[in-house]
């Protein structure tokens, strides 16, 4: 039985420092691969493109965790972030529409050892529906359809799910998830969701990030030629 509960924000950590702690986890977790045991607020703060100063008051809303004249033990801060985080545990999420880009999404390594399991892929297309997709080595599932998308997560006890279907059809996928129980959305398509207060959506429009970087293009382009 899925269980129930109430739709509402995290309190207790500023929105930008919550946006930051991933960065921090992904360059803490690098340095651990290569023995690094110890690490200071400078070095960290150099590897992820922030100031010291700012990387200190980020990480003083997880309690002490740095010695000063020494640093930080990145075991043990790798640890807190992953719990502030919540990913010191797996998360079961869904991905609902299996084009290309939801395919490649299925395939990223990098959410299992980021604290993410795919566990059921959905779509609408009937010559899709039934094929067995290989996630990743030894894990096989198939591609289920999307009339059954509520039952299983209501049955899964599912919390997270991505959008991953054309424009036109995100929203109606969008309100069967939150009708479902599903309070945080990953979108990549190119549409603003209508939703429900206390409901995240998280959108990922490349394109939009595309045309930022034109811009910038564009603005270095003109300053060369005003030189």
């Amino acid at each position: 039985m899925a269980q129930q509960r109430t739709p509402g924000k995290a309190v207790g950590l500023p929105a930008a420092t919550v946006e930051r702690l991933p960065i921090y986890l992904r360059a803490l977790t690098e340095f651990k691969s290569r023995g690094v045991e110890v690490i200071s607020s400078e070095e960290l703060a150099e590897a992820v493109n922030v100031t010291s100063a700012q990387l200190r008051k980020d990480l003083s809303h997880l309690g002490g965790h740095g010695t000063r004249g020494v640093g930080y033990d990145v075991a043990v801060l790798i640890q807190a972030l992953s719990a502030t985080l919540g990913v010191d545990k797996q998360w079961p999420i869904v991905i609902v529409g299996c084009g290309n880009l939801g395919m490649s999404l299925a395939k990223y390594a990098g959410f299992t050892n980021r604290g993410f399991k795919i566990s059921a892929l959905f779509d609408s297309a009937p010559e899709i529906i039934g094929k067995v997709v290989e996630i990743s080595e030894g894990q096989k599932i198939f591609i289920k359809d999307v009339a059954g998308l509520s039952t299983f997560i209501r049955e899964n006890n599912i919390q997270i799910a991505v959008i991953t279907t054309p424009a036109p059809a995100a929203q109606s996928v969008c309100d069967t998830l939150v009708n479902a129980g599903i309070y945080s959305i990953m979108t990549f398509a190119p549409v603003t969701l209508t939703v429900p207060s206390g409901v995240d959506v998280r959108q990922i429009d490349l394109a939009s990030e595309l045309q930022i970087l034109t811009f910038h293009e564009q603005t270095k382009a003109n300053e060369v030629i005003a030189i």
